[in-house]
């Protein structure tokens, strides 16, 4: 299959070239011939299966043409990153229709964004805090609205945008074509989806599992010396690109901090910086100018990397859903990938919840000439070639041991 069997207008069409793209992916080739059809769609698929495109191309070929000057279609997003990264897949796929996109989210002025959305611009970007300020204070008009797309709805849920949802669906047309994707469908969002769709197509593309490329290893620490432990990593890996994600904005701004200072090229992504800084760490990080970016996961929502060689789980991630979150940013495009992640002795739990996901090929991993137990903020000097075996064993004070029965 190719993209001709789509029909698409002339203009879509030659989007898709210029973009370079060849053969639909699977969530692409399913879920393309319905929404074109004007059908409502719940689709569940993973970060980096071409879900953006799925939805962007047929909502191109609809709105071409027609009507320009109004807002027709409205894509809400959790997150500014993602935001983002849709409204450049809508410039890139959509650079021969004349249809104007603009984003809408929080850290910037509203003056500039009330001139988007009152500028003739067809398709709106938003996330839902944001949004729905400009729309309490009359700055937008959403009566010409036909299509609705609830982009990653269950990070909205675990952001707490569900009742943000709920209030602009009520300023909307009740007659639209409505596109709700998620990564999993937890009760709330399937409560949600019942509520706002009509009769919807529903397709599921792969499983909720980690892509086969990707290879898993754990490394049990205390939790006094995992920065410690992460810099031996950083020394003795083979590392072109890698995202370590953190717990607390707090955490992945000292450890961005520490990591530069180590001689590394460091940057972080958390919630307190400002939309330029935040677009400079992403920048910076897709250019290869930082080859380490610390982020936490709701603001690495939308990073869009295809070249990440490793995910660093310095905290464990809060359930076995979010691993697969994280670990999807790399792996991507059939290159191999790897997902390192720094246990403690309390992680035990969530352990056992990410092993039923992945299987039982999670390598442990101990670092045969580090001192485990020494809370030192500096690692020892590498000597740790990334291609020498890994010991199984833990020799240091306090970890588990084969004897002791306590591997994760």
């Amino acid at each position: 299959m190719n993209f001709n069997t789509f029909h698409f207008h002339s203009n879509v069409a030659a989007g898709i070239k210029a973009a370079g793209f060849v053969e639909p992916t699977p969530i692409q080739a399913q879920a393309i011939p319905s929404i074109m059809k004007g059908l409502d769609v719940m689709g569940t698929a993973q970060t980096g299966t071409g879900k953006t495109a799925a939805f962007v191309l047929p909502l191109l070929n609809r709105l071409i043409g027609k009507k320009r000057g109004r807002i027709r279609a409205l894509i809400v997003a959790p997150t500014r990153e993602l935001a983002e990264q849709i409204h450049q897949e809508i410039c890139t796929l959509g650079r021969r229709s004349r249809l104007r996109s603009a984003t809408v989210y929080g850290g910037v002025g509203f003056d500039q964004q009330v001139r988007k959305l009152k500028g003739g611009a067809e398709i709106i970007v938003a996330c839902p805090g944001r949004l729905l300020d400009h729309m309490n204070r009359g700055n937008v008009d959403f009566a010409s609205v036909e299509v609705l797309v609830l982009d990653e709805a269950d990070h909205m849920f675990d952001m707490g945008f569900l009742p943000d949802i709920r209030k602009i669906l009520k300023q909307i047309p009740r007659k639209r074509q409505t596109l709700l994707f998620s990564a999993t469908m937890p009760a709330e969002i399937k409560r949600l989806a019942r509520e706002i769709l009509h009769q919807p197509v529903t397709i599921q593309v792969g499983n909720p599992a980690p892509a086969d490329t990707v290879s898993h290893a754990l490394y049990p620490v205390n939790q006094h010396a995992k920065t410690s432990l992460l810099l031996k990593l950083l020394r003795g890996t083979q590392i072109r690109s890698a995202l370590v994600f953190t717990r607390t904005k707090h955490r992945a701004k000292n450890l961005g901090e520490k990591l530069s200072k180590a001689g590394f090229r460091s940057t972080s992504l958390q919630g307190n910086l400002s939309q330029n800084r935040r677009q400079a760490a992403l920048d910076g990080f897709r250019s290869g100018k930082f080859q380490i970016l610390v982020a936490t996961d709701i603001a690495a929502r939308g990073i869009d990397v295809s070249r990440v060689s490793h995910v660093i789980n310095y905290d464990i991630p809060a359930t076995a859903d979010a691993y697969i979150h994280r670990i999807g940013r790399t792996g991507r495009a059939q290159r191999r990938g790897e997902a390192l992640t720094l246990v403690t002795n309390e992680d035990k739990m969530l352990v056992r919840a990410i092993k039923r996901i992945v299987g039982s090929n999670m390598e442990q991993r101990v670092l045969p000439d580090f001192d485990y137990g020494s809370p030192g903020a500096s690692a020892p000097s590498p000597s740790v070639s990334s291609k020498r075996p890994w010991r199984k064993r833990y020799k240091a004070s306090g970890m588990p041991t084969r004897r002791n029965n306590q591997s994760f």
